[in-house]
């Protein structure tokens, strides 16, 4: 089995991008893990607890495929926060509706929990980054047209930012890798292969 791999807890098609991107050519192990947090978790609490939760189920998936220690998993954890609430993915035309009803001409937060480990030691960092986004004003005929497309659909806060959603941007404050659910700058210096 191969040695020194950067094993990604993720199926998600815009993180293994961006890591491919990167020259990186992870090993993908999507974690089956229950997404339920502690009650009254704050947001950044949250996606720091899922993310570890996914890369400790992923960590234990490849040592029983016969990884061996000291390969190194990354996790991570998007949400979206508005008026102090927790907006996660839309299941269908009228979650989408509502929730980039309310983000239409405000500003949000996007939330990314970060756990990297190395596998079968006690080395785990984790971490969260935040980003602020503003919004400028969109139609209801707008959001109805989104909704009907299949972008919304994996994404917290029912958008993708590198989408055809991105033209409603007016701004960003922060990292807009972590907007794309993948703090490239914050993960990137963890990730050294020795």
């Amino acid at each position: 089995m191969p040695t020194k791999q950067i094993i990604l807890a993720s199926s998600s098609p815009r993180r293994i991008q961006m890591m491919k991107e990167r020259g990186f050519d992870p090993v993908i192990i999507t974690p089956d893990v229950d997404e339920t947090v502690p009650e009254g978790a704050k947001p950044h609490v949250a996606v720091m607890f899922l993310a570890l939760k996914k890369a400790l189920y992923v960590e234990g998936v490849a040592l029983e495929r016969g990884y061996a220690n000291g390969e190194t998993v990354i996790a991570a954890d998007t949400t979206v926060v508005w008026g102090g609430c927790m907006i996660g993915k839309p299941e269908n035309p009228k979650e989408a509706f509502d929730i980039l009803k309310k983000l239409c001409g405000n500003p949000h937060l996007v939330l990314t929990g970060v756990a990297v480990l190395k596998t079968g030691s006690t080395d785990r960092k984790v971490f969260y980054e935040t980003s602020k986004v503003f919004f400028k004003e969109y139609t209801d005929e707008e959001i109805i047209a989104y909704a009907n497309t299949k972008e919304p659909y994996d994404k917290a806060g029912g958008y993708a930012i590198q989408g055809t959603w991105g033209k409603h941007v007016d701004r960003i404050e922060g990292d807009r890798d972590n907007i794309m659910g993948f703090p490239w700058a914050r993960i990137f210096p963890h990730l050294q292969i020795t």
